[in-house]
């Protein structure tokens, strides 16, 4: 069964930096494609960059040039390096696999990782 676990999340004031990781069990991390994600109660939940299994990266536009994904496959580990925050950033952090524009996700969502930043 494969659990994902977040963590790293936290109150931050704007401009400050964050950096979350997100645990995950078994295998996935080396076939698959590692995505972070962030809610915001009463929207949907958005893809905010992703990380291929070759390293290829790929951000969304609102974290563009702050926010940097990375992986550890030996330690079957994804981490979001989040600078220059602002208070729009304030969401609750998943991660989960995915097939890029086929497959939004393919797990079972972990309990996720509140991040708060105040102005």
């Amino acid at each position: 069964q494969v659990q994902l676990v977040e963590s790293g999340g936290g109150l931050v004031q704007t401009g400050g930096s964050l950096r979350l990781s997100c645990a995950a069990s078994g295998s996935i991390f080396r076939a698959n494609t590692m995505g972070w994600y962030r809610q915001v109660p009463g929207k949907q939940r958005e893809l905010v960059a992703f990380i291929t299994s070759g390293g290829s990266t790929n951000y969304a536009d609102s974290v563009k040039g702050r926010f940097t994904i990375s992986r550890d496959n030996t330690k079957n580990t994804v981490y979001l390096q989040m600078n220059s925050l602002k208070p729009e950033d304030t969401a609750v952090y998943y991660c989960n696999a995915l097939v890029p524009r086929v497959v939004a996700y393919l797990y079972a969502w972990g309990q996720g990782t509140l991040v708060t930043v105040s102005s």
